[in-house]
Order: structure tokens, then C-alpha cells, then sequence
């Protein structure tokens, strides 16, 4: 008995639900969440409140990427996040164990475990890095009960069809469908455990495997206080240097295929230079011609690649469903749809059926596959309906099938009757799906496009529990058929000579953020005889004094062991190193890397007597600079091309720029120290130009009060000029 004696309770009093909770499971709570949105903050704050007022009681929290509003860590900072984080945060929950976390003061008796973090942000908090848990994203589940979760909480989507309320998993199918699963068996071998919910109306409504039944959850907490606004993620944006990665991705995604990217500027990146394709395809071939990779990989484009126009289109296979996607749906390229079907997939990936249209012989071809019966059954009428393939409005009565007052024998055994069927066949596959996606996040425009479409578009976008999405277990047959030419496209922070690529921790040990699925996408695009993972590294980290390759011959930590080394992408070019020696590895990825460390790698190499003492890199990957980079594409964003918010931005210009003025300052305190002090010291020298009045004011800076905001407005001054800005 949870609430007024009842379970499986509707309760829009968040006291009470705890109050339930509590009683039920004890004062020692192990709470299980999910990663981003997902989360249910009122319900998570309130059991924090608890344990923090009640020494006696223990809280454990076991997520991932918990979503905070950015604050800025020094004056500077908070006088440019604020406007910000109030226009585009506002009315958003923020959760009180992560504002205590930063602020120092989390209590004792509660312990945060995170199996992925916002990347680098935690690299020297302590609790962080001693709490995390090192799990693949398909694992969480499994090592959420080794700690003994009593409690699973998530953030559902509710609304009103027909009249009657439904309830959506929305943004977070990833471990909420075995999260539930999990719940029950747990239950039924007699252990207090419970499943609770909370509801929003603002969270978009998705279809498959996320529609979830009320009776799942012990509690849903539900009512119109809690249908607040949810966390919106400002783009990043993308710097040349990303475009031209994006670029080097792009010819490697083959139409008809499948494709797999992450969130941020590189997701960005690739997906602007996929439709520049599309929509620009002389001028895109033209731009990859005169950076050399029609000329340097083209047997890799022809063999695995593409560089025409999107006329099959893609088809979405990601644990991340991101607004790069839903900018490949606007522009018509995420429109290969797939089908939970292994016939039908079958026909489909041989050309003999469509998803748009339905041949006459179709029932030929099944019988032929012997994917129904010569005798229909009421299985085989089932399967018919479901996908489209027989009109809707139709019955099945005793082995025949009826249409109105019409009769169709389901003889199909007899030639003359499957003549007769073919005047009762649909125009167009039924269910198809354009993306599986276990989880999104996004911008609040990503929202309202989801929002706003009909039902019916809405369910063209699949959501699934991340097992599904990220392994082929289980219906191996079936995800092959529907993943071809599958491009599972990542980001790694270094790779080494050798192959192998480190993504989620330092070689100290320090954790940059977390597995996540990564290896998952190693595994499948081995296992997939058709399919290629595509491992995108940036060649350099730093600027100036700072500037260090992340290209190096070795490394003390390895996320994609060298085994599963396929496609390396730089700024500078492709390494196709998939079951080649080392020695040829090794000038492959040579090739790819900064001209300022060719020298030094190569040495390290040749050292260790893994490449011939005579070998010299060839000319033409001598001279991988990033003012070749400018000068390739500067012309080009002249033009229109490569903006730095391809998809548009929720900040204002004036914080546009703003922004990226203080980020060159802060390149330039790191990487060029003297230069900085010396431009800075030269400020105070010179008058406030009238230009750099409305940034000033931006920034509360116009009277400054004190001699600390006086020197701010230096600081400010300084950065837009250094950035030439002003």
C-alpha cells in the first residue's frame, strides 16, 4: 500500500509520493535514474531534502550527465552566462544536489554516482572522479542493481488522445525499458523495489518501444505545477577546423546506408557538410576536389562511400537522436525508412519492394520467401495489415478474407486467387521508422518540431531501450538487414600511431566523461560485414606554448583498443587502417596528423623499429597546417558556407560575439601568456573605443563601481580587440 492505500497512484502532491516512498522502502534509499532529460527533478529533490534534514537516512543516486544551467566559474563568465541562462533557462528545475555538489556542501549521507559526465567539466572534482562508475552504456542497467537500486525514478510525457490519457517514456527509452523489466523481476522475487514517475506535458509524446502503460509505475506524480519547461542545450559552434573533419566524414556515408553521430559541433559539422551535399552538390564536390580527398581516398569513396545526392536517403540507427538528425529530416536525407520485419527488409534491401510502393506480385514473393502460408492464417492476415502490404478495412473469417460484402480465398496455393488479392493491396508500407533512437536531448526548436508534428510524422521517429539500439543481440537477422552500410561515427580525444583511441579518460586516470556506447559501436561495425566505424579525432589541443598533438605514438589509456581500429578522421585527412599491418598503420595515420609533430612521430616510430629508417612522409601530407584549413574554406564562408551556428542558435549576436572573443582570450592566456599580459597592459594605455560601448553594456561593465570591474572592462576591451571584434 503506497498512497491512501492504494498502488499504482496518480498523485499531483510531491510531500506525499515521498512520504510513500519512504515508508515503503525504509530510510536507506538507492535511487536509479537515467542519463540527460530524463530525470524527474521535483521527486529527486524532494527524497534530497529529506535525507538532508534527517542524519539517520542515507541517499544514494545512481545517473549519468545530470543537466545543470551554466553559472560561470569567475565574474567574467557569470556577467556573460547570466542573460543567458535567464532567457533561455527560465522556468526550468534545477536539481539541488547538483548546485550542492559545485558549491561544496553535499552532505554525508548521500553519494553520487555518474556512469557519464558533461565532458571535462569534471576533471578535478574529487567526488566525481572517486564516484564514477565505469559502465558501457548497454551495462548500466545490470551494474544500477549490483548497487542495489530500490528506487527507479524517470520523467514521462502524458497527454490526451481520443480522450483518454497516455503516458510516453518521450526522451529517455535508453534504460527505462529494462530499467521497468528489472523493476518487476525484482518484485516478483520479494524485494521491496519501486518504479515512479513524473509527468510532463511539455516533454514530446514518441511511439515503439517508448508508449508505457500507467500500471507500470507505483507512483506518477502528475498536475500542472510539474509541466514545467524542459532543459534546452544551447549549440555549440563549429569552428572551421570542425567543418573541415565534417567534410572529410562526409563522402564515407554511403546512400541507402545508416548512419550514427553524437551531439555538438562535430555531430554538427558532419551533418552540415551531408547537406551541402545534398542540396549543393556541384559545389560541394568542388570543395572536396580542391582538398585533395577525391584525389587521395578515392578508391575508399567508391568502395564505401558517396558523393551524389541523398536518393535512398539514410536511415538513423543512434542512441543519441539529436537535432542533427532532425536537420537531415528537413533536408530530406534521414528518409530511408525500415521495418520491424526480416521479409520485408529482405525484399527492400534487394530493390524488389518499397517503402512508397507496394508491386503486384508481392504476395508471390512472400510465398516464395515462405514468409506466409500457401493457406493464410490468421498470423499471416496479421503480418499483411500490420505492415501495409493488404489495405486497411479489411477481416479474416475462417480463411478467408473479406472485404465489405467482397470475399477473397486465402487459397493462395491457386493462381487465380492471388490474381484476385492484388485488388485489395495497400499503396504504401505501414510502420516504417526513419531512426531508432534510445535517448535525445536538444534545443528548445528540437522540441518544438517534435511537438508540433501530426501523430502519424511523430512515429516515423522510433525510441527504444539503448540494448536494442547499440547491439545486435537477439534479432541479429533483422537489425544486419536494417543497419546496411552501417556509419557509426564517434569522437575520440587522442589516438595513438598504432590505432587506438582514447575517448573517456586521461592516461592519470582522471575521467573526461564515460564510455557511453562507444565500444558498442566498435563491436557492431565489425560484426556488420558491410558497416565501418569512423573514430573522429581533432590533431591538436591547445594553442601557442600549450600546443600539444593528439596524434602520439603511444598512450597510458585506450577506450577502442587497436584491434577495433577501422577509419581515423583528422582535420587533415582519412586513415583507413582496418586489418592493416602496423608499419602501414602508422603512415596512414602520419599522414593525418599536425605537420608540427610529423617530425617528432615519425622519429618515435622509427625508434621503436616500426617503420623502415629510410621512410619519409610523403610531400603532399607535409604541409597540415590549420592556415591551410583557413585558406581552403574561408572563401566558402564567405559565400554562405560553413557558419559557425549552422542550424541557427538560441544567442544573440552581440553574445555571439562576445563569446567567441573571450574563448580566444582564454587560448591566449594558455597558450601565449607574455602576448596576453603585454596587450592587456597596453589597454589600460588607450581610451574605450565607442565600438566597444554595447558589449560593455552587455556585460554591466558601462559605469564600472570598482577598480576590479574596472579592470574587467579592460579584460573585455582587450579580448574584442584581440579577436578584432572592435
Amino acid at each position: 500500500m503506497l498512497i491512501n492505500g492504494k498502488n499504482n497512484v496518480i498523485s499531483d502532491d510531491v510531500k506525499k509520493a515521498v512520504d510513500a516512498i519512504i515508508k515503503y522502502i525504509g530510510k536507506d534509499i538507492q535511487l536509479g535514474m537515467t542519463l540527460g532529460l530524463g530525470k524527474p527533478v521535483f521527486i529527486t529533490n524532494e527524497l534530497y531534502r529529506r535525507v538532508k534534514e534527517d542524519p539517520e537516512m542515507t541517499l544514494s543516486i545512481i545517473t549519468a550527465l545530470p543537466l545543470e544551467k551554466p553559472k560561470g566559474n569567475s565574474d567574467l563568465e557569470r556577467r556573460f552566462l547570466k542573460p543567458i541562462s535567464e532567457r533561455l533557462f527560465d522556468g526550468v528545475p534545477e536539481f539541488d544536489f547538483m548546485l550542492d555538489i559545485r558549491a561544496g556542501k553535499l552532505p554525508k549521507n548521500v553519494q553520487i554516482y555518474e556512469f557519464f559526465g558533461k565532458a571535462g567539466v569534471n576533471l578535478h572534482n574529487q567526488h566525481y572522479q572517486m564516484n564514477h562508475l565505469p559502465s558501457n552504456y548497454t551495462h548500466c542497467c545490470r551494474d544500477a542493481l549490483v548497487n542495489g537500486i530500490n528506487v527507479f525514478a524517470q520523467l514521462i510525457s502524458v497527454k490526451k488522445i481520443n480522450g483518454k490519457t497516455v503516458y510516453s517514456m518521450g526522451c529517455n527509452t535508453d534504460i527505462c525499458v529494462e530499467g521497468l523489466e528489472e523493476v518487476k523481476a525484482l518484485k516478483a522475487r520479494g524485494e521491496k523495489v519501486l518504479a515512479v514517475a513524473e509527468a510532463n506535458t511539455n516533454l514530446p509524446y514518441m511511439y515503439g518501444d517508448a508508449v508505457v502503460d500507467k500500471n507500470e509505475y507505483d507512483i506518477i506524480l502528475q498536475g500542472e505545477k510539474f509541466n514545467t519547461r524542459i532543459f534546452g542545450a544551447p549549440k555549440d559552434p563549429v569552428a572551421l577546423t570542425d567543418h573541415m573533419i565534417g567534410l572529410n566524414v562526409s563522402p564515407l556515408i554511403k546512400d541507402g546506408g545508416t548512419i550514427q553521430v553524437g551531439i555538438g559541433a562535430l555531430g554538427d559539422a558532419i551533418v552540415s557538410g551531408l547537406i551541402l551535399r545534398n542540396e549543393n552538390n556541384q559545389v560541394y564536390n568542388e570543395i572536396i576536389e580542391k582538398c585533395g580527398l577525391t584525389a587521395r581516398y578515392g578508391d575508399l569513396i567508391k568502395n564505401h562511400g558517396d558523393t551524389g545526392v541523398f536518393k535512398k536517403g539514410l536511415y538513423g540507427s543512434s542512441e543519441m537522436f539529436v537535432d542533427a538528425f532532425m536537420q537531415m529530416y528537413k533536408s530530406g536525407i534521414l528518409k530511408r525508412k525500415v521495418f520491424e520485419s526480416i521479409p520485408v527488409m529482405k525484399l527492400i534491401n534487394k530493390g524488389q519492394l518499397s517503402a512508397d510502393k507496394i508491386p503486384a506480385d508481392i504476395i508471390d514473393k512472400l510465398l516464395k520467401m515462405e514468409a506466409i502460408s500457401d493457406k493464410l492464417t490468421a498470423k499471416d492476415f496479421k503480418f499483411l495489415t500490420e505492415f501495409g502490404i493488404l489495405k486497411k478495412g479489411l477481416k479474416f473469417v475462417n480463411g478467408t478474407v473479406k472485404d465489405g460484402n467482397t470475399n477473397y480465398p486465402g487459397d493462395m496455393s491457386k493462381s487465380e486467387n492471388r490474381l484476385k488479392i492484388r485488388k485489395i493491396l495497400g499503396k504504401e508500407l505501414l510502420g516504417g521508422k526513419v531512426i531508432l533512437g534510445a535517448f535525445f536531448i536538444g534545443p528548445q526548436a528540437f522540441y518544438k518540431a517534435l511537438n508540433d508534428m501530426s501523430e502519424e510524422e511523430r512515429s516515423l521517429f522510433g525510441m527504444s531501450g539503448v540494448e536494442k539500439v547499440n547491439q545486435l543481440y537477439g534479432d541479429e537477422v533483422l537489425r544486419e538487414l536494417q543497419r546496411k552500410d552501417g556509419r557509426f561515427v564517434n569522437t575520440g580525444v587522442k589516438a595513438t600511431l598504432l590505432g587506438a583511441i582514447a575517448s573517456d579518460q586521461l592516461e592519470d586516470g582522471r575521467l573526461i566523461s564515460g564510455i557511453g556506447g562507444q565500444l558498442d559501436f566498435a563491436y557492431m561495425a565489425h560484426i556488420l560485414r558491410d558497416a565501418r566505424l569512423i573514430m573522429m579525432v581533432k590533431s591538436t589541443k591547445g594553442s601557442g606554448k600549450s600546443l600539444r598533438s593528439n596524434i602520439v605514438f603511444s598512450y597510458g589509456h585506450c577506450s577502442v583498443p587497436r584491434y577495433y581500429r577501422d577509419i581515423v578522421v583528422t582535420e587533415y585527412g582519412i586513415a583507413d587502417i582496418k586489418g592493416r599491418p602496423d608499419s602501414y598503420i602508422i603512415k596512414e595515420m602520419l599522414n593525418i596528423a599536425d605537420s608540427r609533430f610529423q617530425p617528432e612521430l615519425l622519429a618515435q616510430a622509427k625508434k621503436a623499429k616500426k617503420i623502415p629508417k629510410d621512410y619519409e612522409i610523403p610531400e603532399q601530407y607535409r604541409h597540415n597546417t590549420p592556415d591551410k584549413i583557413v585558406k581552403l574554406l574561408k572563401p566558402y564562408q564567405e559565400q554562405g558556407y560553413f557558419k559557425p551556428f549552422p542550424f541557427g542558435t538560441d544567442l544573440l549576436p552581440i553574445e555571439i560575439t562576445l563569446g567567441g572573443s573571450l574563448k580566444a582570450m582564454k587560448s591566449l592566456v594558455s597558450g601565449a601568456p607574455l602576448k596576453f599580459v603585454r596587450g592587456v597592459a597596453l589597454e589600460f594605455l588607450r581610451p574605450i573605443p565607442e565600438s566597444a560601448a554595447k558589449f560593455l553594456e552587455r556585460m554591466e561593465l558601462e559605469k564600472p563601481s570598482s577598480i576590479k570591474e574596472r579592470i574587467t572592462r579592460k579584460l573585455i576591451v582587450f579580448a574584442l580587440r584581440n579577436n578584432k571584434a572592435i
